[in-house]
């Protein structure tokens, strides 16, 4: 799989507002090709931001399709000269994402306390050296299911904001027109994000603070037994090649202090999923007699 261009990184020569232009263009002609490549370019980073939001692959999946059949249908109502593409493409993605109904994992972890209540009476056993190499992948995966849980207390807008201001790094002036606020109102929301996260970590998280009893080498059997780690299919390291971190080169902020960083880095390490729908989707609306009409669609 080839490494994507971040949409969310301003500065980031691999990625081309003008390249969506283009596309735009030639779709509204009717050509099918570059419909298909546009929905390439931007479905792994709706699906791998749903996934992030809803914690459930099917569902993650369904929404991706959903947001990306409203932004076709909605493509001829852009308007260049009123913003970029990404911003108008990601807005409807957050508007959508932000206004559906309450998922599975957002009623079982309805808050902190509840989640690290099911992390702390899960069962807890040691596992010696052998077995740490031998289930290095499942390790790993217990490791970001339990973050990912972490994420699920949050409220909808704090968890969007963090998973796009701190996990996939937006530029904050982008991240501020995503969501329609200012930059430093952006800054502000994600300053608060990570307060009420970080301050939870600290207090029952071993990965951050080595104080907590918790380690993710004695949780994983115990989250094999509950179900929460499927070694047969697992929910984040599978159909994947990159992490998060590797979509950019850019530093961490300077901004943030020595621990806030590693919070950060912490997430940025979970894995980028790959996810390939377009010929799927375009096979949809071109067999949709009225989505197929809006763009008459070439053969």
């Amino acid at each position: 799989m080839e490494q994507v261009a971040n949409p969310f990184k301003i500065d980031q020569a691999t990625y081309s507002d003008t390249g969506d232009l283009h596309l735009i263009e030639m779709i509204l002609l009717g050509n099918k090709d570059a419909l298909h490549t546009l929905i390439e370019r931007h479905q792994q980073f709706i699906f791998n931001i749903a996934l992030k939001m809803i914690n459930n692959v099917q569902d993650a999946e369904d929404v991706t399709q959903e947001v990306l059949i409203k932004i076709v249908v909605k493509l001829s109502s852009f308007d260049s000269t009123k913003g970029r593409f990404r911003t108008w493409l990601y807005r409807i993605t957050f508007n959508h994402i932000l206004n559906i109904k309450k998922q599975k994992y957002e009623h079982m972890v309805p808050d902190f306390e509840t989640f690290f209540n099911y992390i702390e009476n899960s069962p807890t056993e040691d596992m010696s050296v052998e077995e740490e190499v031998v289930m290095s992948l499942y390790i790993k995966e217990a490791r970001v299911t339990c973050m990912n849980g972490m994420l699920m207390c949050l409220d909808r807008e704090q968890r969007l904001i963090y998973i796009m201001g701190d996990v996939f790094e937006i530029d904050h002036q982008l991240g501020g027109e995503m969501f329609n606020i200012s930059a430093s109102n952006f800054r502000q929301k994600l300053s608060r994000a990570r307060k009420d996260l970080y301050q939870w970590m600290n207090n029952r998280c071993g990965l951050v603070n080595k104080n907590n009893p918790c380690r993710c080498p004695k949780k994983t059997k115990g989250f094999i037994a509950k179900g929460w780690v499927n070694p047969d299919n697992m929910r984040w390291h599978s159909d994947y090649q990159h992490s998060i971190a590797e979509l950019s080169e850019s530093r961490i902020e300077d901004a943030l202090d020595t621990i806030d960083k590693i919070y950060v880095s912490l997430y940025r390490e979970h894995p980028f999923k790959h996810y390939d729908k377009a010929d799927e989707l375009l096979s949809t609306i071109t067999s949709h007699p009225t989505l197929k009409d809006i763009f008459r669609l070439d053969s």
